[in-house]
């Protein structure tokens, strides 16, 4: 048996996998159809039982694919091996999903009737994916997809076409997974063909607000469902009573973390008068330390390339943009090809660059608040929603100030840039449309309603 999987050998990052046609996608997706339908009827237990075997044998490939990851992503060991272990996680949590409740029996006006809600499965399943952490991104839906008796098609992002599935599909396969219920389909035209396809019942969509808009406008029109997991310009609020020596290097991990480009990072840091002076002092003696370069050479340094050229002059446009706004540029700024180091910038000022859009590079921008409320007005002020994070020393006025915050996800005393496997993740606005995931959201999101009424005659 094996998954419908296009692979290529490894090598230099984003050329791992050929792309897959029109062609290969129509294949794909009938034999998604077909294996779906034999994969929903097949009892649960074993249904776990698979998943539970893939788990395995991913944990006996853990090295293989942390060296994949970090190869495609630029990131450093430390994120890599952090990203496998979550996605042998989704794979462990996904075998015990396979058996949460799909049904309840509700009354009935009529004697003899009797009404059942139950689960099932949605269908075929379209993930499409982001580079930053491809292989988390793509089992953290396809595993409990699975696990709820699904066909699932991974688009991976051109730029990690094996991390993101060509990969590690076939330990799935190794595990016992049906022929053709699991499809890796790279390249960048898979992408709008899974979304336009009829048969696919559901698209989950990682990325950027822009592309999503555009994800959401075709399926709009197919009535097509959707989930979309999209961007963040995420607010850190540092309060007058914070404890800055603890504080620190929580916002600064949640900037810095590979290298900014996560969606939970922290892009504004947003610090009440009273203590800006020395949290940003702080801030930029921490950044000052961090040491970038290649993790391929040297697995010490905490931070490894961009993505990307563009992805680095754009974010060096940004700094230097919201500098000549009249910002002020405390350390950093400067790439070198790929390599960007860590950045901390003042007095960032709602209408910057810096403020307005997600940088998705390793740079802190500093907006000073005269006091609570106008931290909590500064942080609400952007059309994302996805995290935020309050610091200070009274937890009952952090969790206040929290209940004030308009993000999906909230934080007091930690990171933004927080995920745990079992626990509903998503945003609001600019952020994320549709049902969140994780534990058991993923029935909801993976799963339709149907509702079987039986009556005695």
């Amino acid at each position: 048996m094996s998954t419908t999987t296009l692979t290529g050998s490894a090598g230099a990052p984003g050329a791992g996998a050929p792309d897959a046609t029109a062609a290969d996608v129509e294949r794909a997706v009938a034999a998604a159809v077909e294996a779906g339908r034999r994969w929903a009827a097949t009892p649960a237990p074993e249904r776990r039982d698979v998943l539970r075997r893939a788990a395995h044998g991913l944990q006996a490939r853990r090295e293989e694919l942390v060296g994949l990851v970090t190869a495609e992503t630029g990131s450093i060991r430390a994120k890599a091996e952090a990203e496998v272990a979550d996605s042998i996680e989704e794979l462990h949590a996904a075998a015990a999903l396979a058996l949460h409740p799909t049904a309840q029996v509700l009354p009935s006006a009529v004697p003899g009737r009797s009404n059942v809600v139950e689960r099932v499965p949605v269908g075929v399943v379209g993930v499409i994916t982001g580079w930053n952490f491809p292989m988390h991104l793509a089992l953290r839906i396809a595993a409990p997809a699975l696990a709820l008796g699904n066909a699932v098609l991974v688009k991976p992002a051109p730029e990690t076409p094996l991390s993101g599935g060509a990969g590690w599909a076939d330990a799935l396969t190794a595990a016992g997974l049906p022929d053709g219920l699991l499809g890796v389909l790279p390249g960048r035209a898979a992408g709008p063909a899974l979304v336009e396809h009829a048969d696919v019942d559901l698209i989950h969509f990682t990325g950027s607000t822009a592309v999503g808009r555009e994800i959401a406008r075709i399926a709009g029109g197919a009535l097509k469902r959707v989930a979309l997991e999209l961007g963040g310009n995420n607010p850190a609020v540092v309060l007058a009573d914070a404890d800055l020596e603890r504080t620190v290097p929580l916002t600064a991990g949640g900037t810095f973390v590979h290298q900014g480009q996560v969606c939970i990072a922290t892009g504004r840091h947003i610090v009440v008068a009273d203590v800006a002076e020395d949290y940003l002092a702080r801030l930029a003696e921490h950044a000052r330390g961090l040491r970038v370069g290649d993790p391929a050479i040297d697995p010490t340094v905490d931070l490894g390339p961009l993505i990307s050229e563009r992805q680095a002059e754009r974010a060096q446009r940004l700094v230097a943009d919201t500098v000549a706004q009249g910002a002020e540029l405390l350390t950093g700024g400067t790439r070198e090809g790929r390599y960007f180091p860590a950045t901390v910038v003042a007095g960032v000022r709602p209408g910057m660059p810096l403020f307005e859009e997600e940088t998705f590079a390793p740079v802190a921008a500093v907006t000073v608040a005269a006091d609570t409320d106008e931290a909590v007005a500064l942080a609400n002020a952007t059309e994302y929603g996805l995290s935020a994070s309050v610091f200070t020393r009274d937890l009952e006025r952090g969790r206040a100030v929290a209940s004030r915050l308009r993000a999906g996800m909230v934080h007091v005393n930690d990171m933004t840039a927080l995920n745990e496997t079992h626990v509903p993740f998503g945003g609001v606005g600019a952020s994320g449309v549709g049902q969140r995931f994780g534990g058991a959201a993923n029935v909801e999101l993976l799963t339709e309603q149907r509702w079987v009424s039986v009556r005695r005659l």
